[in-house]
């Protein structure tokens, strides 16, 4: 049951993430907005992650029958996602690599006392929530200065997204959990909440990069 249950929320995820990876394309057609061309191939990318792993259990539920997914394919599918988190993450707010604030730069530095000897996946795991972490805290800051309501759904997708992150790299420490479920269902959550702000403006022809995301 777990096993499907897994499988289900990929194929889920992949479906998400393709229609915002559609709607924030058809944004960039109708508004040249370089932030929606980031958005666009960020969300196909994390569509793509969703759908490699979701091959991959489709893979070992009608072929290989060995009860566990190929690690190397859950590695490449999450290795696909960071760089749909890295896309998302600079097209919200972020003006470097580092949070203006000495406090928050300490998140990215806990997640690589984690994977100091671990192995590839639990690295792009860590990459990824630093990303988000650092996206969910900049654009929050942003709201804070400006008031956009859209950035509060930003920040919460981010925050969401990082959150399902650090379950997923979680449920390796106790596996046979409802952790890494329970992740995949959050990181969906938070591509919903990205969504709202994203599905705004596709048929509209007015260039919104200046407020996008602040």
């Amino acid at each position: 049951m777990e096993f499907l249950l897994e499988n289900i929320l990929n194929l889920v995820g992949f479906l998400v993430g393709l229609a915002i990876g559609i709607m924030s394309y058809i944004g960039f057609r109708n508004t040249g907005s370089p932030t929606l061309f980031r958005l666009t191939i960020a969300f196909f990318s994390i569509s793509l992650g969703f759908f490699v792993i979701w091959t991959g259990y489709m893979i070992e539920d009608f072929v290989t029958k060995t009860g566990n997914i190929e690690r190397w394919i859950q590695t490449l599918g999450i290795a696909i996602q960071t760089i749909g988190y890295f896309f998302i993450a600079f097209s919200h707010s972020i003006k470097s690599f580092f949070p203006k604030s000495s406090y928050f730069r300490s998140v990215g530095i806990f997640p690589l006392f984690l994977v100091s000897s671990v192995q590839l996946e639990h690295i792009f795991r860590s990459v990824s929530f630093i990303l988000l972490a650092y996206g969910a805290i900049e654009t929050m800051l942003s709201y804070l200065e400006n008031r956009n309501k859209g950035a509060i759904s930003v920040s919460i997708g981010l925050g969401f997204l990082a959150l399902g992150e650090f379950l997923g790299w979680y449920s390796f420490v106790f596996p046979e959990s409802i952790l890494y479920p329970a992740s995949m269902i959050i990181k969906i959550g938070g591509l919903i909440a990205l969504f709202i702000p994203v599905s705004k403006v596709p048929l509209t022809k007015i260039k919104f990069d200046e407020d996008f995301g602040k």
